[in-house]
């Protein structure tokens, strides 16, 4: 992004959880919104100075004022008015409203909130009216946004509906110019896996070509989420995945990822490549970890893609895309190493990457019919090289890579939001 300053403009988040938690985070040191107006839409302990403890320290991250100016710094949180339930952050203003659940109901218009960031993972499906009675995302318009940014993946509930023409799904720097002002109201911002997952697949595809790539296989190591037990408990009602009421303290466990669906959106190539994902929930806070496995049609035995190639596409790629989102390392990392680590999308691991030639041998007889097959006969078996690449990407599935991009994507709405906004015209009478 290009260097910024405050402007006089307010952005709503939805939710507290650990997205929303770390936004105002990331938009408290980026000082680019004059306020920032949170609905919890619940009491939260028994003062305002309860959810100041709260925002102000982090199990995974420390405290903000730490995260803001290192070791030395002291608290930042002051001038607490438990009247208007606001304080200030660093300079930056957060009013908190904790009345309202469905965001029809919020009143974000009284605020002056005209940008909202769904962050409570609840209000996925952009199909849904604004007067569902469960919520949705569209009652923020009723309540005086014009413009929602989800913190997650669509989920359409009812298959048979199509993506409304005025929803869309962005990868910052991989499809962020699909966005287009005027069409569209509602941006989802994917998700940690699928923003990592997209810079890992791109440069190939850029490299490649999608006719090259045969298929893809990925497994993302993942951190453990909110939506696990701390101990073992009873599955709630009409829980289809037993695995997420189990400990995530004492277990490794697998679970699912729309990872690869999501992924289509955004890349519409992958749409032609045979593609699973897999996940795999593990002890810690943060730090996730995607294995990608590509099969990918070479040209020859005699020399063949080869670790270097594959390193070398990742390196040149580093240039091509904006603030650091891809990073190539050749250092030997653990998880912890990447936890925080600003703006990266994701971490080639590229002492771990591999690659594998040889040549796979396909019956011809098999796959054709009739006369074709006779023909074939002469020759029955194909020999095509095809070289087999494992490709290691780290990412801070909260705070350093998924987080810092939602917040880019919010901003970049926010200034179309303001170039486009009408101008105000005064009559002198």
């Amino acid at each position: 992004m290009n260097e910024e300053k405050m402007v006089p403009q307010k952005l709503g988040i939805n939710g507290l959880g650990r997205i929303a938690k770390l936004s105002i985070w990331h938009h408290v040191e980026r000082k680019y919104f004059s306020e920032i107006v949170v609905n919890i839409g619940r009491e939260v302990g028994t003062r305002l100075e309860d959810i100041a403890y709260f925002l102000e320290k982090d199990s995974s991250y420390g405290t903000l004022h730490n995260y803001l100016y290192g070791a030395r710094a002291k608290r930042c949180i002051e001038e607490l008015d438990e009247k208007s339930g606001s304080f200030i952050a660093d300079g930056v203003k957060i009013s908190f409203l904790r009345q309202a659940r469905n965001p029809s109901q919020i009143g974000w218009r009284s605020h002056g909130v005209e940008l909202v960031v769904d962050a409570t993972g609840v209000f996925l499906d952009p199909t849904a009216p604004p007067d569902d009675p469960k919520g949705s995302a569209r009652g923020h318009f009723v309540s005086g946004a014009k413009k929602v940014v989800v913190s997650a993946p669509f989920k359409i509930k009812d298959k048979s509906r199509e993506m409304p023409r005025d929803a869309v799904t962005t990868i910052m720097g991989i499809n962020d110019t699909d966005y287009e002002p005027k069409k569209h109201l509602i941006v989802s911002n994917a998700s940690c896996t699928t923003t990592c997952l997209a810079y890992m697949i791109k440069p190939l595809l850029d490299y490649f070509g999608a006719d090259r790539i045969l298929s893809a296989a990925m497994t993302t190591v993942h951190a453990a989420t909110s939506s696990q037990s701390v101990l073992d408990r009873a599955p709630k009602s009409r829980a289809t995945d037993l695995r997420k009421s189990r400990s995530a303290f004492n277990n490794i466990i697998l679970t699912s990822t729309g990872a690869a669906k999501a992924l289509g959106l955004v890349i519409p190539e992958m749409k032609t490549i045979g593609f699973i994902a897999e996940s795999v929930r593990v002890p810690v806070t943060t730090g996730s970890l995607i294995i990608l496995a590509i099969m990918i049609q070479d040209e020859s035995m005699a020399h063949p893609i080869n670790r270097e190639l594959i390193n070398g596409i990742y390196k040149g790629a580093v240039s091509h895309y904006p603030d650091g989102y891809l990073v190539f390392s050749e250092e030997q990392n653990v998880s912890s190493d990447i936890i925080g680590l600003p703006r990266a999308a994701t971490v080639i691991e590229g002492a771990e990457n591999h690659t594998r030639t040889s040549a796979v041998r396909i019956d011809a007889e098999r796959l054709l019919k009739g006369e074709e097959a006779g023909r074939a006969q002469q020759r029955r078996f194909i020999e095509i090289p095809v070289t087999q690449t494992v490709i290691y990407g780290w990412y801070d599935n909260e705070l350093g890579s998924y987080t810092n991009m939602l917040g880019d994507r919010t901003v970049s709405i926010a200034a179309l939001m303001r170039k486009d906004a009408p101008v105000a015209v005064s009559v002198s009478v």
